[in-house]
């Protein structure tokens, strides 16, 4: 959802559910009480993007750093290749599940505003993981994750643009960041929501450049 109070809003006239949706979130007016619950939901959100699925997985059924295995990304498709399918996808479940569980968890307190912020913190702690030496993935799940909980329609949008950057290269990386580069415009042109589509740009760049390495490999 774009914004969340909007569509509550509309949703009350049919089934009343705006009374659930307020009665978790802190009252506007208490901005010193917003503050603290906002920073923190923003510290839970960081800790939850520690949660690496790549290096969980291969130190439970390898007992080996998938840092030092592979392209050393400890993200889902070096985890597909050192471990296979079935570590491709729990990567992506862990991962992706991490990133919704968070929101959904500050999503019960917090506005819209203050989740892009939290959807920002999930993604910091998954690149930059204090507890394995700032040392994490690439961001490409939990940003895509973040835009299932806050966006949906836009990974629709996103999915479009990537079969259509696939026909023409027969390849999914540059398409892929092509779609991922259409999901702010998506969220501007379908909703407006210009706080969102910024947050999703910021998003967008740390992602790029934590794929720095790949693009140096790709100039060479």
């Amino acid at each position: 959802m774009y914004n969340r109070e909007h569509w509550a809003y509309h949703l009350s006239s049919k089934s009343g559910l705006t009374v659930s949706v307020y009665f978790c979130r802190q009252p506007e007016s208490y901005t010193g009480g917003r503050s603290m619950y906002t920073a923190a939901a923003f510290i839970f959100c960081y800790l939850a993007g520690c949660i690496n699925g790549a290096y969980l997985l291969a130190r439970k059924w390898q007992g080996k750093d998938i840092r030092q295995m592979g392209s050393g990304n400890a993200g889902a498709r070096n985890a597909g290749r050192e471990l296979g399918k079935r570590g491709f996808f729990y990567t992506i479940l862990i991962d992706a599940g991490k990133t919704v569980a968070a929101l959904a968890a500050a999503d019960a307190f917090l506005g819209h505003s203050a989740l892009l912020v939290c959807a920002f913190a999930v993604l910091c702690g998954h690149i930059w993981p204090a507890p394995l030496g700032f040392r994490g993935g690439k961001g490409v799940v939990v940003y895509l994750a973040s835009a299932l909980y806050l966006a949906p329609a836009s990974l629709l949008a996103a999915f479009i643009v990537l079969l259509a950057g696939w026909s023409v290269t027969r390849r999914f990386t540059v398409p892929g960041l092509i779609a991922m580069a259409a999901m702010p415009v998506s969220i501007y042109l379908l909703a407006g929501d210009v706080s969102a589509a910024v947050a999703f740009v910021i998003m967008l760049l740390i992602v790029i450049a934590a794929h720095n390495d790949f693009f140096y490999k790709k100039v060479a």
